[in-house]
């Protein structure tokens, strides 16, 4: 067992299966961002393959071993609490599409195992552990009992989940069709206001003598 992480959920995880663990948030269903262990997590779901989900990353080492990282990556995220926001960077190199193909969405998590889950595991998908279009479950217990009432075998890794509004993302100026216009674009709202993400922003492009664009 990895810091308290059951050793079945680690390793249905490292075989390609699904797992239900626990975010700062929701519940999350979590995969290994492989295509075989996709189809399983969408058929899960019930979810359109044209809808790309969020990678979970223990830390910033683990995010620049699939995406581009640029200086101020790390600053935003040390200014807005932990797990509040995901990203959407450049890959390294074109990923599955249902994870975004080029462009890839990365929340580095906050909650304590979940942390603990990816150290052990490597990146996981960090969608919600719901049916599309159904509410999201309030505990991890309650979401994976769910989907195994669907008749899906999923793994649970139990924590508490507070609920709430999902992360704030946002697409990083790296990932705009021209790069070397420093730019920001918030696509969802969540923990945090759009309004505070793109007061940060201006902030840091006037203290680097930039004319900010979003």
């Amino acid at each position: 067992m990895a810091d308290s992480i059951p050793d079945d959920a680690l390793n249905l995880a490292r075989n390609g299966e699904c797992i239900v663990y626990p975010t700062t948030t929701q519940p999350a269903l979590g995969c290994l961002p492989t295509p075989a262990a996709l189809d399983q997590l969408y058929a899960i779901k019930n979810r359109p393959a044209h809808m790309p989900v969020s990678i979970g990353v223990a830390d910033l080492e683990q995010a620049a071993t699939l995406v581009e990282l640029t200086p101020d990556i790390p600053k935003i995220l040390s200014d807005f609490p932990e797990g509040s926001l995901t990203l959407i960077l450049p890959a390294k190199e074109a990923l599955d599409a249902r994870l975004g193909t080029d462009k890839i969405a990365i929340r580095v998590v906050a909650h304590p195992t979940a942390k603990a889950l990816l150290r052990a595991t490597g990146p996981l998908t960090a969608t919600s552990a719901n049916i599309s279009g159904t509410a999201p479950a309030a505990t991890c217990e309650a979401a994976a009992e769910t989907l195994r009432e669907a008749g899906h075998e999923v793994g649970l890794v139990a924590g508490e989940t507070p609920g709430g509004a999902p992360s704030t993302l946002i697409a990083w100026h790296s990932v705009c069709d021209v790069p070397e216009r420093a730019s920001i674009e918030v696509l969802r709202e969540g923990l945090i206001a759009k309004n505070e993400v793109l007061t940060w922003w201006k902030n840091q492009i006037s203290n680097n003598g930039e004319t900010p664009d979003m």
